[in-house]
């Protein structure tokens, strides 16, 4: 809970460090994108428990929901909630995950046309990956730093996510190529 407080505080000094005068219908529309920060931000806090646990509870996405594809050699520039639940589950399959950073740091994300905070949220956070043992290797880990955004639709639920890490780098040294 402190988190959120901590969260909707730093909204709020974020959102009033403008340097223009504000009217009372201006403070207001401050006060509501720092309460739909803060709702937004525990929505992604549960995202990211959920993905440590294996376990994502995917009625936070909306139905039109985009991920965007950033990984390297990508054919197609972006994945449906179908698709992404389809790659959660081989990705689990294959390894754990543990998020290190506790708590993860959430900055509010503003609209790219106005640059005014929208409710939407970024995250960053370090994560410890490994391939578990098998009958002939030992298990393996590593560590990947990533940056993560979350827009939302007015119903509070996830319609567009972006991942950016070094997943190439994390694969590489997993799966043998680097010690």
């Amino acid at each position: 809970m402190k988190i959120i407080y901590s969260i909707i505080c730093l909204s709020i000094l974020f959102v009033g460090c403008k340097t223009e005068t504000e009217t009372a219908p201006d403070a207001e529309a401050a006060i509501d994108v720092a309460a739909v920060f803060a709702q937004n931000s525990q929505t992604v806090l549960n995202n990211l428990k959920g993905w440590q646990n294996e376990n994502v509870d995917y009625s936070m996405y909306a139905d039109d929901f985009v991920m965007a594809e950033t990984s390297f050699g990508a054919k197609k520039d972006s994945l449906s909630l179908d698709e992404m639940k389809a790659g959660d589950k081989r990705t689990w399959e294959a390894f754990d995950f543990k998020m290190l950073t506790n708590p993860p740091v959430l900055l509010p994300g503003v609209n790219a046309d106005t640059k005014e905070v929208d409710g939407s949220v970024r995250h960053y956070s370090e994560w410890e990956v490994t391939l578990p043992a098998t009958d002939s290797t030992e298990a393996k880990s590593g560590t990947i730093k990533l940056y993560e955004s979350f827009d939302f639709n007015e119903e509070g639920k996830i319609i567009y996510q972006q991942v950016y890490g070094d997943f190439t780098g994390l694969f590489m040294h997993l799966m043998g190529g680097e010690k």
